[in-house]
């Protein structure tokens, strides 16, 4: 099976704070992982140095087929439109609607077709059933519901993986599992998902590869911890 994410003996930075060290990590195509940790363990960096927003300095690392440690600054943007980023605080655009947002978004990468736009944002919100609210500003959409423009945002570049930052952590129980049920299908059809996140009930309730960022490293959780003892990692 194809790797999506390929990290040898990569440390992580955030500027010139060591704050994962000799991480390996290794993501296929259609899988689906979770990252934990507590507050300041290295999760977002990690997520950060794996969109290119902060450099890898040692190791060795690659991600949808672009080398990070030697990735140019003209190619970032290109990296960028084969991973889908979705983030807890939405970072929608509160004065454009639903379809503004988006169309917004395949302007700055490449699309001048207005047509070839117009199809694809409606690809994008009928694969999250959000079709009919396409004239809506953020303001007026529930949390749950911005949360599904926010991963049709991810996906209107056909991105290769979602990297995904706490995506449940501001909405109730109910809606968490709608948008789980979401990016587990999204990763069915072939995409990978790497998801940080501190909701133990959800990954118990959805038990997938699980890694751990704690006291500088990132290592993998036993399968049996994710069913019975997932409070106690997440203590630890």
């Amino acid at each position: 099976m194809q790797s999506v994410i390929d990290l040898h003996h990569a440390s992580v930075y955030q500027q010139l704070n060591l704050v994962l060290d000799n991480v390996s990590l290794k993501v296929n195509s259609g899988e689906f992982v979770y990252l934990i940790g507590k507050v300041g363990t290295g999760k977002t960096s990690l997520l950060k140095t794996l969109y290119a927003e902060l450099p890898l300095r040692d190791g060795h690392g690659h991600i949808a087929g672009f080398d990070l440690k030697n990735i140019k600054q003209k190619e970032i943007p290109k990296l960028r439109r084969k991973i889908g980023m979705v983030f807890q605080d939405f970072q929608l655009l509160d004065d454009r609607s639903v379809y503004q947002n988006l169309a917004f978004v395949l302007g700055a990468t490449g699309w001048k077709d207005k047509l070839s736009v117009k199809r694809r944002v409606k690809e994008v919100l009928d694969h999250v059933d959000l079709h009919y609210k396409d004239d809506k500003l953020p303001h007026q959409l529930s949390g749950g519901e911005q949360q599904r423009v926010v991963i049709a945002r991810a996906l209107l570049n056909d991105p290769e993986i979602i990297l995904a930052d706490e995506p449940t952590g501001n909405l109730d129980p109910d809606t968490s599992e709608e948008l789980m049920r979401l990016l587990i299908s999204i990763s069915q059809a072939g995409r990978a998902i790497l998801m940080a996140t501190h909701d133990y009930n959800m990954i118990r309730k959805f038990p997938f590869r699980t890694v751990r960022c704690e006291s500088g490293r990132l290592d993998p959780v036993e399968p049996s911890q994710n069913y019975f003892d997932f409070e106690k990692v997440m203590r630890t």
